[in-house]
């Protein structure tokens, strides 16, 4: 039942508001093939800045989760932030659910509006877009940030523990909720340290779920399932752009072992920076550490310091190791 007050619209409207008034507009692309794109993009570009592509992962739309950082990096960059299929005013009538084709359509919104080269952040989900993206379109990518993203997950690790939740359909009744109960376990995985969750009036999670989680339900369960599906190291491409990969110590959706994987990977032409005391939303719980490693990266063009990527992880991996 529809509420007469929405906590989660009267945000959603702040956001675009932000967004509007910080120099982007809103568009949608007809991708004539039954897909529909939208995106934010500069209300007027300069050809005196570089472009930026963030990428957003599963949950709200991309308005949640840009609508902190996009303002901080809109001084150097002309930005771009898609809704990817099927989160915001995105969706398609295709089949297709992996992370490639995801990669494709969001090319195709960059063809429309004319860009030709581009650095890019994906966050979570948006990391496996962003990593496709980077290997299928190379030479229009410059640099990429990989945030929390298990790019180099296997299927085989869902059987052999390296997640907290191994079922494949419990993860995605938890990364796609429908109940205040799974989405106060999304906030509990999601967090290194969580606000005492009981406390969370069931109102306000009801209200999220309505506007944000309720649409499109099967097809982002689709998407989860895409991610394992005969996956192999061994498969993926080694991208060839400068990379950072970001990540919380303690993160449960993506531990940081495949954060590590990640880096053996791409070899020296990637550096893994851990984000101390953060889990899997470090962007939320470490926001001006997060700033200051895109900024030190993209703006700066400088890798981080020796020793922000020698920081022990072997507390981290010790706590998140499934009790037997």
């Amino acid at each position: 039942m529809k509420r007469c007050f929405s906590f989660t619209e009267v945000k959603n409207r702040c956001h675009k508001s932000s967004f509007i008034k910080s120099g982007l507009r809103s568009t949608t692309t007809d991708l004539q093939d039954g897909t529909i794109m939208h995106c934010w993009v500069p209300k007027t570009r300069k050809d005196s800045k570089p472009n930026l592509l963030l990428i957003h992962g599963l949950g709200a739309n991309a308005l949640w989760q840009w609508c902190d950082i996009f303002r901080q990096m809109m001084r150097y960059f002309n930005i771009y932030i898609p809704d990817l299929l099927f989160f915001g005013d995105s969706y398609t009538t295709r089949p297709e659910r992996s992370e490639a084709f995801q990669a494709q359509c969001v090319m195709r919104v960059m063809e429309a509006n004319s860009v030709k080269k581009l650095s890019l952040v994906g966050l979570s989900y948006g990391g496996f877009v962003g990593y496709s993206f980077a290997a299928q379109f190379s030479e229009a990518v410059e640099r990429v940030v990989i945030c929390c993203s298990g790019v180099c997950m296997e299927e085989k690790d869902l059987k052999e523990g390296v997640f907290r939740v191994s079922d494949l359909e419990e993860a995605a009744r938890i990364l796609v909720p429908q109940t205040p109960e799974k989405l106060r376990e999304l906030m509990g995985f999601s967090l290194f340290k969580p606000p005492p969750l009981r406390l969370v009036p069931s109102c306000l999670l009801e209200d999220f779920i309505d506007v944000m989680c309720t649409e499109y339900i099967e097809e982002k369960k689709e998407l989860i399932r895409a991610i394992p599906r005969d996956r192999r190291i061994s498969d993926i491409p080694r991208i060839s752009q400068p990379t950072l990969i970001l990540w919380g110590e303690y993160d449960q959706i993506f531990p940081l072992e495949l954060g590590h994987r990640l880096k053996r990977h791409l070899g020296d032409n990637a550096h893994l920076v851990v984000i101390k005391d953060a889990g899997h939303a470090l962007n939320i719980e470490k926001p001006k550490e997060y700033h200051r490693h895109l900024k030190s990266f993209l703006v700066d063009l400088q890798p981080p310091p020796e020793n922000e990527n020698r920081k022990s992880s072997c507390n981290a991996a010790a706590e998140l190791q499934p009790s037997k």
